[in-house]
């Protein structure tokens, strides 16, 4: 009974104490990151070293850094300022978050894409080309749902197969969204921030087909040369043809879709406040339509769609209580970058500015893009948007080039690591739930790097369009 009087009493806190209740990042110094750095760790090593452990205990082992952090905050700034830090990271950014990610879960669990469809280099680059497509249509992570359980079954049966599921990630889980704000959640937040709906679309067209056509290239060499090597024979059963069903999830994405629009478009200049954090109605109401359409999606599809997907709830249990401690931990570091010159990562302004005050458009893109990795890509590239000026409509035009790398390090380097882009970790974890051998964290990284660096000097080296004319 106690949580309704405080919520009301919450939701009446004073503009003036919550403005005062800002965590000072300019005051702030390295040692506040380092539970951040922990449970980056964690995650990485867990696994590795101890995995009976780590996967009974991993929201335990998370939730001991998130309180690492809070607690470093509230000795720091007291328990007012880290209450309100706390609160704006859960509802003004987790929340939403993982709201879409769940729905957009649920709705591409519940599309059965069934039939024969053998793992071959050729198949393989047609589920590769079609989910890059989808990507910036239905998103990153509701084009990698949809196509992530067809293509573990087409290639479950192949000795070697961990190779097709990475270079899924890189690009159906991420380079494949860069072109529209639905795409991926950092160009989202351009568009929030005024960024033209279409400009993704007008100027990183041709540099993303680049990149794609590059990394299928890559691929499809890979993947004949080890299907080549495994004698793969095709099964002597008769073959039954492609179907998809569930359909209906099909007409939800597109709700999915709607919501997200809706609330970017629609501004009734109506919030509610709770210790500062500001929760505008348009968002509050697309949430709401999320959970329906996800609440629909389990009502209207029988159950057995979900059963021959071999669905469960454990991939998004686990991005949920892990994406939950990266949001916590991740405050104080977030506090110092915002800081700018004043913080203690102000030496990324400088890094970023030439001598004449302009922006560095390689170094915009690179610093972006690394950042993206290992931290939100939403919130590194809201960063690096504001220390570029943040007005959209110089960004857009002088400054074209430095809005592209933005855009353009968030979204394609979100595929260095399992955590720069939630869709990484889902496809990981649904990947091993269905038996197949994915990388630890550094064995991702090292492999993702091994494909994309070289891929990402060479986009650097040699503009392929105005808008990348890096001098």
């Amino acid at each position: 009974m106690w949580r309704l009087p405080l919520a009301v009493a919450m939701l009446l806190v004073p503009a003036q104490q919550a403005q005062a209740a800002a965590l000072d990042g300019a005051a702030m110094n390295w040692p506040f990151a380092l539970p951040f750095a922990g449970l980056l760790l964690t995650i990485a090593l867990g696994p590795l070293l101890f995995p009976k452990i780590w996967h009974a205990h991993y929201g335990k082992m998370a939730a001991g850094w998130s309180m690492a952090a809070l607690a470093l905050v509230g000795w720091f700034a007291g328990g007012a300022v880290t209450t309100a830090a706390f609160v704006h990271a859960m509802l003004g950014e987790y929340l939403s978050f993982m709201i879409l990610l769940f729905t957009l879960y649920t709705v591409a669990g519940g599309i059965v894409v069934s039939g024969d469809i053998k793992g071959t280099p050729a198949n393989n680059v047609a589920i590769l080309l079609m989910g890059s497509a989808m990507a910036s249509i239905v998103g990153t992570t509701g084009a990698a749902m949809i196509l992530v359980r067809p293509l573990i079954r087409a290639n479950i049966a192949r000795p070697h197969n961990t190779h097709v599921l990475i270079f899924f990630i890189i690009l159906v889980a991420n380079v494949g969204g860069a072109l529209s704000p639905l795409g991926d959640p950092p160009l989202l937040v351009g568009f929030l921030h005024g960024v033209d709906f279409f400009w993704t679309t007008r100027n990183l067209w041709l540099q993303t087909l680049i990149v794609v056509a590059l990394l299928i290239t890559v691929f499809f060499a890979l993947d004949l040369w080890r299907f080549r090597a495994e004698a793969f024979r095709e099964s002597p059963a008769p073959r039954e043809p492609i179907r998809i069903r569930g359909l209906v999830n099909l007409l939800l994405i597109g709700g999915v879709i709607g919501s997200i629009l809706m609330s970017a478009s629609w501004r009734p200049a109506i919030a509610f406040e709770i210790l500062g954090t500001k929760l505008e109605l348009q968002n509050l109401v697309r949430d709401a339509l999320l959970v329906a359409m996800a609440v629909l999606s389990l009502w209207l599809t029988p159950d057995e769609h979900r059963q021959t997907n071999g669905f469960s709830w454990e991939p998004i249990r686990e991005v949920a209580k892990l994406f939950a401690a990266i949001f916590t931990a991740i405050i104080p570091v977030l506090a110092m970058l915002d800081a700018g010159r004043e913080g203690a990562f102000g030496w990324l302004l400088t890094a970023v500015t030439a001598r004449d005050g302009t922006p560095h458009q390689v170094a915009y893109f690179w610093y972006t893009g690394l950042l993206s990795a290992f931290l939100d890509n939403a919130p590194t590239y809201l960063l690096f948007f504001n220390l570029a000026g943040g007005d959209p409509q110089i960004l857009m035009g002088q400054y074209a080039g430095t809005l592209a790398g933005i855009s353009m390090g968030a979204v394609y380097m979100g595929a260095l690591t399992y955590i720069g882009n939630a869709p990484n970790f889902m496809v990981a974890a649904i990947a091993v739930e269905r038996g197949i051998r994915m990388p630890s964290f550094f064995g991702y990284l090292l492999r993702a790097s091994a494909i994309l660096i070289p891929l990402f000097l060479l986009l650097t080296l040699l503009p392929v369009a105005p808008v990348l004319n890096w001098n």
